[in-house]
């Protein structure tokens, strides 16, 4: 197979607030995030990271994007080094996640314009791509309306759009369904699968079990930062390290959450 993405060993770890340490009633200072994780993604591909909330998911996904740094290890992004060159990294990649909002005063339009500017998408490009996605998703007649107006569902998809306005080969999304309605979700999985069929690779992170069976080829399952176990979902599921540890950690961190 042809590999597109390879971490290797990365770490991540935080210093917790004196807040934070109240509310976790732990005294531990440090938080490790992210410890020794290595997986790999092939071209062509849609590779799944399944965890509980707090597994370091999203974290792992912000240093491929190079949002922030490790503090040990490094990964390649079609043969390119997050640690070495952040700045051709991001020229290659799409990153969604919740956490990055779009600005709500601009609109749609603008924001694809501007970030397709900002990869150095051409004009004529830029327009057909715009029409493409746009009208895949819906956007059209809300292409002007400022995102502050705009529903939860079209918000994500018009940040979807955003995101590929420079069509990227590896598109990196953390909980891409988190918050959507049924159907606005469905649109979502469905373009994914047809990135797929394009020849991208999608790297998505999520906590929902159902999505990584309808879309990912294969699926790495983070427990406290490590990779608990990785392979397709057929081999995943017959192993005992998934029954285990997954579901009786996520069910203690969803009994947490309640």
């Amino acid at each position: 197979m042809d590999k597109i993405l390879e971490v290797m060993g990365l770490k991540k770890q935080f210093k917790l607030s004196a807040k934070q340490q109240r509310l976790e009633k732990s005294g531990r200072k440090i938080v490790q995030a992210v410890d020794d994780l290595s997986f790999t993604a092939n071209r062509g591909e849609i590779y799944g990271l399944l965890g509980p909330n707090g597994a370091g998911k999203t974290t792992t996904l912000r240093m491929l994007a190079t949002l922030i740094k490790p503090d040990a290890g490094d990964a390649l992004v079609d043969g390119v080094s997050i640690v070495n060159n952040p700045e051709k990294v991001r020229s290659r990649i799409g990153f969604l996640t919740s956490e990055l909002k779009p600005e709500e005063y601009f609109t749609p339009s603008y924001l694809f314009d501007f970030f397709a500017e900002l990869h150095g998408v051409s004009q004529d490009v830029r327009a057909a791509r715009k029409a493409e996605l746009f009208d895949t998703f819906g956007i059209g007649k809300f292409a002007e309306v400022k995102v502050a107006n705009l529903s939860t569902g079209m918000k994500q998809k018009a940040a979807i759009a955003v995101t590929l306005a420079h069509d990227p080969d590896i598109i990196i999304f953390d909980e891409p369904t988190n918050g959507l309605d049924v159907l606005t979700a469905k649109v979502v999985t469905d373009y994914l699968l047809s990135l797929r069929e394009k020849g991208k690779t999608v790297i998505v992170s999520t906590h929902i079990f159902s999505l990584i069976e309808k879309i990912c080829d294969r699926v790495g399952v983070i427990i406290d930062g490590k990779m608990a176990v990785e392979g397709t979902l057929p081999e995943v599921c017959a192993g005992k390290l998934l029954e285990d540890r997954f579901f009786d950690i996520y069910a203690e961190r969803a009994g947490e959450q309640a």
